[in-house]
């Protein structure tokens, strides 16, 4: 039995096939983790969306920021202005769909394998217990029935620096923010949620999540997607697997069930062009 870790979809549905025939995939054994962003950009979200929910316990997907997009579409809260979201919208199938994706967890964490999934950062107060019990706080809220009250409020950026004592939809937007959109953090530990620029270019005040020096989730083996620019990416208990696929880079996957975890990728046909985006 194999245990993959497979970066951001985006929709890129024939990609994600030709990969999981490089890897000799085998749905009734092998098992897929997915990093979330299996929607959005790409143009075939909705077989995306129906191969995933199809797999059941062979797939894990932790949410993304566009898989929460699509969610907030559907429920009347945002528009999808590129409708690269309508056939999903349109699907016979869509309310079971969405039913689906929303169940879905911020973070998994496997403890015979040592790691843990999350779409995009943590901050650097969290340690792994922090972060389990803080997923499941929005989780709570997202599988309820009154999922749409945190949609309407899930939008923005802030606060910016966590705090025990943060309640209500200020601290549920936080972990949001954390799980599904953190790339940069400042130096005193508040989010930089505005910078997306590739690690290098950013401005100098901003670090990497992962490079905070008094970071709480040292320890811990972290996979995540989320940051296109960054790459397929490993250092010491990091491993970015976004690779940008759905601008014509690679999907990446990641064997977890070996001694030395290894990369494969697979080069895509661009399905968007970044300047559209600017």
């Amino acid at each position: 039995m194999a245990v993959y870790a497979i970066g951001d979809i985006q929709g890129c549905y024939d990609e994600l096939l030709t990969l999981l025939v490089e890897l000799h995939f085998d749905r009734d054994r092998d098992t897929l983790w997915f990093c979330g962003d299996l929607v959005n950009r790409g143009s075939k979200s909705l077989d995306t969306l129906r191969f995933v929910r199809s797999l059941g316990e062979r797939a894990i997907t932790v949410l993304g920021n566009h898989d929460l997009h699509l969610l907030a579409v559907h429920a009347g809260v945002k528009k999808d202005k590129k409708d690269s979201l309508s056939e999903v919208l349109e699907a016979e199938d869509v309310d079971e769909l969405i039913d689906w994706l929303r169940r879905r967890p911020l973070l998994h964490h496997d403890e015979s394998l040592g790691f843990t999934l999350i779409h995009a950062g943590l901050p650097p107060q969290w340690n792994l217990t922090q972060a389990k019990l803080y997923a499941r706080e929005l989780q709570t809220v997202l599988r309820s029935d009154n999922y749409r009250d945190f949609l309407n409020v899930m939008y923005g950026d802030r606060p910016r620096r966590w705090r025990p004592e943060l309640t209500g939809w200020d601290r549920l937007r936080f972990i949001c923010n954390a799980f599904t959109r953190l790339r940069y953090c400042h130096e005193d530990g508040r989010l930089a949620l505005e910078e997306k620029a590739e690690p290098g270019r950013q401005a100098a005040e901003h670090i990497p999540w992962f490079e905070m020096t008094e970071r709480a989730s040292k320890d811990m083996k972290i996979i995540f997607g989320h940051w296109s620019t960054l790459g397929s990416y490993h250092i010491p208990g990091i491993y970015a697997l976004d690779s940008g696929c759905v601008w014509g880079g690679q999907l990446t996957a990641l064997r977890l069930d070996i001694p030395t975890p290894s990369f494969h990728s697979i080069h895509c046909p661009p399905a968007q062009n970044p300047l559209d985006y600017l």
